[in-house]
């Protein structure tokens, strides 16, 4: 085992500023978790192919706000690499199938026996034990099975919701919940433990509200049956002249009134109660054919300031020039000039860093390994076997 330096650690702001992270490469979850964990101040180091070292990183916006180092991890002298930087680390990040990293001799339990405060993230879809632990699948696959796919979209069949319930908001995102539950925990009792994130909990757990919807008799288990699945004219999407759309969400009787109000529709024996199922058809006919008769922009100006919940279906490329967003600074340009997300939620007396481009693949594995103690000739030596890039 190679000694190790007393830790040092990048400056950073942000909440985060002073804690350190291990990313064992990975795709989707994991590295959605690491830019969460950098966005707010944690230096991040990802660990890369060494075959890849010099190659500009091609995920940007997901892999900023951390240093890459290239290691092979199936190389002997590569795992005592790994094990020297996690010594320094207060978590660490690792996505393989359930018994990759044990075979690597960096699996858990390893770890923990080195440095007892670790929170060790596993990110899988299925989770580390069970039927299907071992078997391949996407972030619809595994929402497929907790439920959620099965509640989104029209009557006549599933919508994918991209990738956003699985892969980001039920895996990464509750990835990193679960490591700074981890981090604390270890804080206060000085012992850490092996947080199982699986996308399958995690869907299943963004659908809590739902199940008590359904365990109260307050929810159909079919499509287009409930008030926010598309079933109720009130909380849906309309096509505008333009072809475009705009979004009406309704969700109380104020809004309610002002949307009938500008749309005069107050005296339509149809709109006389919004929860009335019964009349949801003709609703929502009446509603398409008005939002059919003007182009959305003109539907923004004329729903602006009246309190209906009506707003624009932006696209991708027209969300960052929206004035809200704009003013609110909720996109940004990166350091390469284009349109990324700002780092989320914000905070008022440990604000984040402007986000850092995402580093050529491999270029700070010197750096880091110098801060852990290996002196120059030992890191030529491990360049030279093919351990590091």
């Amino acid at each position: 085992m190679t000694p190790t330096a007393p830790r040092k650690t990048t400056a950073h702001r942000g909440p985060l500023s002073g804690i350190r992270v291990v990313e064992l490469g990975g795709i989707g979850p994991g590295p959605f978790a690491g830019m969460l964990l950098g966005d707010l101040g944690a230096e991040v180091i990802r660990i890369d192919r060494p075959q890849d070292a010099g190659k500009p990183n091609p995920h940007p916006i997901l892999h900023r706000n951390r240093r890459s180092v290239t290691i092979d991890l199936k190389h002997g002298q590569g795992t005592d690499v790994v094990l020297a930087l996690i010594d320094t680390a207060d978590a660490v990040i690792e996505g393989f199938r359930p018994g990759v990293a044990e075979r690597l001799g960096i699996g858990p339990y390893a770890l923990l026996a080195r440095n007892p405060a670790l929170a060790y993230g596993r990110m899988t879809g299925w989770g580390q034990d069970g039927p299907l632990a071992a078997e391949p699948g996407h972030d619809i696959n595994f929402i497929a099975l907790s439920g959620a796919l099965h509640a989104i979209g029209p009557a006549d069949e599933p919508v994918v919701p991209l990738n956003l319930i699985g892969d980001m908001g039920g895996g990464g995102m509750l990835l990193a919940f679960g490591l700074l539950a981890g981090i604390l925990s270890a804080r206060s009792t000085g012992r850490g433990q092996v947080v199982d994130a699986a996308m399958t909990d995690g869907s299943a757990t963004l659908l809590a509200m739902i199940h008590g919807f359904l365990n109260a008799g307050g929810w159909e288990d079919e499509r287009e049956r409930n008030s926010i699945d598309g079933g109720s004219p009130c909380y849906g999407v309309y096509r505008c002249a333009d072809d475009r759309h705009v979004a009406l969400g309704i969700g109380d009787e104020r809004s309610y009134g002002a949307l009938l109000q500008v749309l005069r529709l107050e005296d339509d024996p149809d709109f006389a109660d919004r929860r009335d199922s019964t009349a949801w058809r003709a609703m929502r006919k009446t509603l398409g054919e008005v939002f059919g008769s003007r182009d959305r922009d003109a539907w923004e100006r004329v729903f602006a300031g009246r309190g209906a919940c009506v707003t624009p279906v932006l696209s991708l490329t027209e969300a960052p020039r929206h004035p809200h967003n704009h003013a609110r600074g909720t996109f940004r340009t990166g350091p390469d000039g284009a349109i990324e997300p700002a780092p989320a939620p914000r905070f008022s007396g440990t604000p984040a860093a402007e986000p850092s481009r995402a580093s050529v693949i491999g270029s700070d594995t010197e750096n880091v390994l110098a801060e852990v103690g290996y002196v120059p000739g030992r890191i030529a030596g491990l360049r030279a076997q093919g351990v590091i890039a």
